[in-house]
């Protein structure tokens, strides 16, 4: 790791007191280093994997990473913290920050170097080294491995109670293979794979780890699988090639529990070993959701488990909904509303008519649109239960298409179809069935059980709920219309980007699968609003730049990007920096912004665009008013709230170079 960390890298008395403060520290140590092309870019990209999963782990340790186009060489930072800092660890705050920084195109030798540090952070005698040291340059010569601290011996107890576990299990020992993997690949991933590999040395069980880091992975020996006795996946993205783990028990789970409790998880892999539980995947790849469902399920309570399942239907649901409404939306800019009753272009296209092409046009947005509730319900149920799910699925959104359930109906399919997909992969069978269950038993008993349910059962009631949402929206007006923009805009603005945020957006686009003028006017709603937070800071920090830093001012002037392509998260660093003042303020400004544009009667048939779909926008004047006096009111507050912290006079923060007096 010689290229890795030297002593002007290291900080042995790290004086932040929070995580970002922590990240800045350290990585200004790289850009002093020039290790780090562009500070402000590389600690966006360390927050935003921040924000995916804290990075902090039970023991005082802190690792904050993330692969970036800012790093000019593989880097790892290292801050030992008097205080503690959170990082979110669940045993309290980490004294030990490794921040390590990966190229976007880092090689697999890089990456290899940092899994063995993630690895030896599992080590005591490693971690309470680097709690002693007091040289920097000793500090790194143990994080490059240069000086393998010594290990605390093993107590006589244990070591006795290893010996004994591995008398009994030396005739036929249980087997493991395990997957391991997190979003970046750097760290989480190679130190599951040592804390399972630990804990499994300490009951005498065999495992094989496979770790599918960002760089790609080595996959196990197909021997070595075929021998195991149960399976575990310690992951937060999908399992690759999954279907090689057909047929044995599965402990699904996210990648931090193979970290803090691979001893729950093994005991847990010989339970439903015991048991005879068996995941029903097959060799095609069919089986429990890629890391979000199956019969071991996502982790969390019921309900962020639904929310992840909806948004799985709703995420392959948008690019339908973003060439369709856009297609539909371009063809009625060029041949007007009326073009939705021309005749089919199939019979009657002329080459040099533009009605034609309108028509065209909005023929081939139509037939997109067609397939929303069958795709949304198809993969609901996919992220509840993989490939066997999505016929039942597909053919549950079908169906509510046919009974005029519309969205509503396209919902309840998809999670009908996923929970019948599951019940049937409980099903003990046997071994010579197994090859079939999910290429043919399953889809077909899953699509009897779902189009009894849609046609016989759920399905009126569902289509009556729909059409009485529908008839709501379509007759909402004045005051009724300008509350459901405020709530709208409110939380498209309180977590921008979060699961408020989600939800919301999720409901607009929803609307879209069955267009009405209700729904197209929330869908409009929601973008506007959802553009305000950006347009705001980076308005404010044009206006006050004494009130920003440096480096707010620079995330200011990308702002006015993100903002202008309904980007909401462009607002994040500003609401990271300051809550208590920014979210209030871009809140009201996102309420006022929805409800204008709610009472205004803007249309949107996109999902997304920006001001890129503001000529394709119903009333567009109106809708790039109501954005711009929803920007004006965040803006003011954002400037009256920063501005009541200082007295007449006082310093602008510290990195803006000259002081400037700012106005209470």
């Amino acid at each position: 790791m010689s290229e890795l960390i030297t002593a002007e890298l290291v900080d042995l008395d790290l004086s932040a007191e929070t995580k970002s403060e922590a990240a800045r520290s350290l990585a200004e140590r790289m850009v002093s280093a020039g290790r780090v092309t562009d500070l402000d870019g590389f600690l966006a990209d360390v927050a935003a994997r921040e924000a995916q999963m804290p990075t902090g782990l039970d023991g005082g340790i802190g690792i904050p990473h993330c692969r970036s186009e800012h790093v000019a060489a593989p880097t790892l930072a290292f801050g030992r913290s008097r205080r503690g800092i959170d990082f979110g660890a669940a045993d309290g705050p980490a004294d030990l920050v490794f921040l390590i920084a990966a190229p976007a195109g880092a090689d697999d030798d890089h990456l290899t170097i940092l899994s063995s540090l993630a690895r030896r952070l599992m080590d005591p005698g490693f971690t309470d080294a680097l709690r002693a040291e007091a040289d920097p340059a000793v500090a790194a010569a143990l994080v490059r491995g240069e000086e393998a601290p010594a290990t605390a011996p093993e107590p006589a107890e244990a070591a006795t109670e290893k010996t004994a576990t591995a008398e009994r299990t030396a005739a036929k020992p249980f087997r493991i293979v395990a997957v391991t993997s997190c979003p970046t690949g750097i760290a989480h991933t190679y130190m599951a794979a040592e804390s399972l590999e630990a804990a499994a040395r300490a009951q005498g069980v065999v495992l094989d780890v496979e770790t599918q880091g960002s760089a790609g992975f080595e996959r196990l020996d197909p021997a070595v699988i075929a021998a195991a006795d149960a399976v575990i996946w310690a992951h937060d993205v999908d399992v690759r090639e999954k279907g090689r783990f057909g047929g044995k028990p599965v402990v699904d789970t996210g990648v931090k529990a193979g970290i803090n409790r691979p001893a729950e998880l093994i005991a847990e892999a010989r339970a439903k070993a015991e048991r005879g539980e068996i995941s029903g995947i097959a060799e095609d790849g069919a089986g429990p959701a890629e890391g979000t469902g199956g019969p071991s399920g996502p982790s969390g309570h019921f309900g962020v488990r639904l929310r992840t399942y909806l948004m799985s239907g709703v995420s392959y649901m948008v690019p339908f909904v973003a060439a369709g409404g856009l297609l539909i939306a371009l063809s009625f800019a060029i041949g007007g509303y009326e073009i939705a009753g021309a005749k089919s272009v199939a019979d009657h296209f002329v080459w040099g008519e533009s009605a034609s092409w309108a028509a065209l046009l909005n023929q081939i947005g139509t037939a997109a649109f067609g397939f929303l509730v069958p795709v949304l319900a198809g993969y609901i149920a996919y992220g509840m239960a993989d490939r066997p799910a999505l016929v039942p699925g597909f053919v549950g959104g079908a169906i509510a298409l046919t009974i005029d359930a519309g969205f509503l109906g396209g919902l309840v399919a998809g999670l009908l179809a996923g929970a019948a997909v599951m019940a049937i992969q409980r099903v003990k069978v046997h071994p010579t069935l197994r090859g079939i269950m999910p290429v043919l038993v399953i889809p077909l008993l899953a699509s009897i059980a779902v189009g009894f349910l849609m046609f016989i059962v759920v399905g009126k009631p569902i289509a009556s709920l729909q059409n009485a949402l529908t008839d709501w929206l379509n007759g909402l007006s004045g005051s009724n219309a300008v509350i459901l923009g405020v709530v709208l805009g409110l939380m498209m603005c309180f977590d921008m980007g979060g699961p408020l945020n989600k939800v919301a957006y999720a409901f607009a686009v929803g609307g879209l699968a069955d267009p009405t003028p209700g729904s197209l006017k929330v869908m409009a709603a929601v973008m506007a609003a959802g553009m305000v937070p950006p347009l705001a800071m980076a308005l404010a920090t044009t206006l006050r730049r004494g009130l920003f830093t440096r480096t707010e001012r620079e995330n200011g002037r990308a702002a006015w990007v993100l903002g202008a392509s309904f980007i909401t998260e462009g607002a994040i660093p500003f609401a990271a920096a300051d809550p208590l003042r920014v979210i209030p303020s871009v809140m009201a400004g996102g309420a006022v912004t929805g409800a204008l544009s709610m009472a205004f009667g803007c249309t949107l048939r996109a999902p997304h665009g920006g001001v890129f779909v503001v000529p394709l926008i119903g009333e567009p004047f109106l809708y790039v008013l109501a954005i711009a006096v929803g920007t004006a009111v965040s803006t003011a507050l954002v400037v009256v709230l920063k501005g009541m912290r200082r007295t007449p006079g006082s310093a602008a923060p510290a990195d803006d170079g000259p002081a400037v007096a700012v106005a209470a």
